[in-house]
């Protein structure tokens, strides 16, 4: 088991309060500012203060678990795909991620490319052997029987509490993991040194976009990452026939070395991609169509 004391440090407090909804004025937006406002400082403070002896409560008595996992594997880029190998001798493919490109028109000044995820992996005809990470973590175990029994109780306010408290725990331990492949496990920044306003800046070598967001917005290619990483039997963490999550406080990712990997979100495509994307995942167009209606610049 994952000690949470551990996680406490990574812990981004910004979003617990959105889930209460209090939100500071200039210049008190943000924690820990937020406690000097003049209107939610107050109960905002309440609000951590009692967070705190949850913590306390939820970790010396063992209350909620984490799990997690990370891959390293072997992998080169192919066109806009990542396809990812067995083993060192890269001769059998084990999976493969297919990425989806920008195409919506940049401003006439702009240099900037139009980019694909795959673009940060070395493609497979420079010889050059790369890899490609992942992460699975969730601090969600326990959490939904703890919660029903704060509900049963009629107390929506601890339920609420300790669901908003997993989530925090699981992105701790994201943060965690990330920086210990960086550091150790890859150790492709070996010399990192960062304080936790630096990590929650993203002030560090590469990125982990996870799939349904803005840089790969098709939610299904978790499934591979599921594959590739075994990680329902190595976890507990599954997803469900609509691909989230379960349990809730739950968090995936893909993770990227390349220093000049940056985020990006893909936004409208056209159905020219969508059919090559779909003849690529040996898929149906339909179910192309269904995941990515999001970003489709065409009815469908």
């Amino acid at each position: 088991d994952i000690d949470l004391n551990e996680l406490l440090p990574y812990i981004d407090w910004n979003p617990f309060f959105q889930v209460w909804q209090l939100r500071g004025k200039y210049p008190n937006r943000g924690y820990p500012k937020l406690f000097n406002d003049a209107t939610v400082g107050e109960e905002a403070r309440r609000i951590f203060d009692e967070a705190q002896v949850m913590i306390r409560d939820l970790i010396d008595n063992r209350r909620i678990r984490a799990s997690a996992i990370v891959s390293i594997l072997p992998a080169n880029a192919v066109g806009d795909d990542i396809v990812v190998y067995k083993d060192e001798s890269r001769t059998e493919v084990a999976g493969t991620y297919y990425g989806l490109r920008q195409q919506a028109e940049k401003d006439k000044e702009s240099t900037d490319p139009y980019l694909c995820l795959s673009d940060f992996i070395a493609p497979s005809s420079t010889g050059i052997p790369d890899y490609i990470g992942s992460i699975a973590a969730s601090a969600g175990f326990g959490v939904d029987e703890l919660a029903a029994k704060y509900e049963a109780e009629n107390d929506d306010y601890s339920a609420i509490m300790v669901k908003a408290l997993a989530d925090r725990f699981a992105e701790a331990l994201t943060e965690k993991l990330h920086q210990d492949m960086r550091r150790e496990l890859w150790g492709f920044a070996p010399n990192e040194s960062l304080d936790t306003q630096d990590l929650l800046s993203i002030k560090y070598q590469g990125i982990r976009p996870a799939p349904g967001y803005p840089s790969q917005p098709d939610h299904s290619e978790k499934r591979v990452m599921w594959e590739l990483g075994n990680i329902k039997e190595t976890t507990g963490i599954e997803l469900t026939e609509s691909l989230m999550m379960h349990p809730g406080a739950s968090v995936c990712a893909l993770v990227f070395a390349h220093p000049k990997s940056s985020y990006f979100a893909v936004g409208k495509i056209t159905k020219e991609q969508i059919d090559d994307y779909a003849e690529r995942k040996s898929t149906s167009l339909n179910d192309v169509e269904t995941w990515l209606r999001p970003i489709l610049s065409y009815d469908a």
